[in-house]
């Protein structure tokens, strides 16, 4: 018999005294929420013995990683924050002498963040000590372990961040996708079924899905693959390359349909890629 955990309780005991919920999504949500908490005791302990706190180090190692000066709106996109939250970090890096901040030449209104020679001395001395720690808090696992959950978390990750496939990598839809998680969301606002798919946010003019697909389609299936995120997608057109179409399955509506598309190399022309970066929406957006 499998050993059992605090969530395998909560759930069993949602179970028995509500058994009309449907509460297996717990068994994922709650545990990476529960990891979450101790991963963060741990590493903070770590980090306070250095003199930093986890955000800071984070400031410090992305610094590092990028090298040089970097903007200050860089380092904010980098580690996905706002702009409040970042100056406030700085701010205090700088009071400790471990980062500089100056005017950005090429922007009257921002400023360049950089290591301090003790700056990045600190980073030297805590990063092995941090990464150590790192490892012997995923002990439980081995290496095939976490190479399987490294994936399925990329694949949620993505879920929420959005991605854009590198030029030329794969074929070209000239599409925006938003993720499965949207999808569910914007059609039951409409009052229409529940349906797993990625979500056409945009249609470029002259990419191989215009006249074929609209904004609102839901792209259920691709190659046989059932699209449940945008790795399966990923997938079925690195499949569909060499016959060069793309067979997929797609709900408009309440109507369900199918769709061949010619694949393209490259986008036609800029225009492709303009209508394509106009339509975000400051939601999680694939561009492919």
């Amino acid at each position: 018999m499998p050993a059992t955990d605090s969530v395998d309780r909560v759930v069993a005991g949602w179970s028995e005294t509500r058994p009309e919920l449907p509460v297996a999504p717990i068994a994922v949500v709650a545990r990476l929420q529960r990891i979450r908490a101790y991963l963060d005791q741990e590493l903070e302990t770590t980090f306070a013995e250095a003199g930093l706190t986890g955000p800071s180090f984070s400031v410090l190692a992305t610094l590092t990683r990028l090298g040089d000066r970097i903007s200050q709106r860089a380092l904010m996109d980098e580690l996905r924050l706002t702009s409040g939250t970042v100056s406030v970090r700085v701010d205090r890096l700088v009071e400790a002498g471990l980062v500089i901040r100056e005017p950005d030449p090429r922007d009257a209104r921002g400023a360049l963040v950089g290591l301090t020679t003790t700056g990045r001395a600190l980073f030297e001395r805590c990063a092995p000590i941090h990464l150590a720690n790192e490892d012997r808090l995923l002990a439980a696992l081995d290496e095939d372990d976490r190479a399987t959950l490294a994936d399925l978390l990329r694949r949620l990750l993505i879920s929420f961040e959005g991605t854009r496939p590198l030029r030329g990598s794969l074929p070209y839809l000239g599409l925006t996708l938003a993720p499965a998680h949207v999808a569910i969301e914007m059609r039951r606002a409409v009052g229409l079924p529940e349906r797993t798919g990625l979500l056409v946010r945009a249609v470029a003019p002259d990419g191989p899905a215009a006249g074929r697909l609209e904004r609102g389609d839901i792209l259920t299936a691709a190659g046989g693959r059932e699209l449940r995120s945008i790795a399966a997608l990923y997938r079925a057109l690195g499949e569909a390359a060499r016959p060069g179409r793309l067979r997929l399955a797609v709900v408009r509506g309440a109507d369900e349909r199918r769709v061949s598309l010619a694949l393209a190399d490259s986008p036609p022309d800029a225009r492709a890629e303009d209508a394509l970066a106009s339509a975000r929406s400051g939601e999680a957006a694939h561009h492919l």
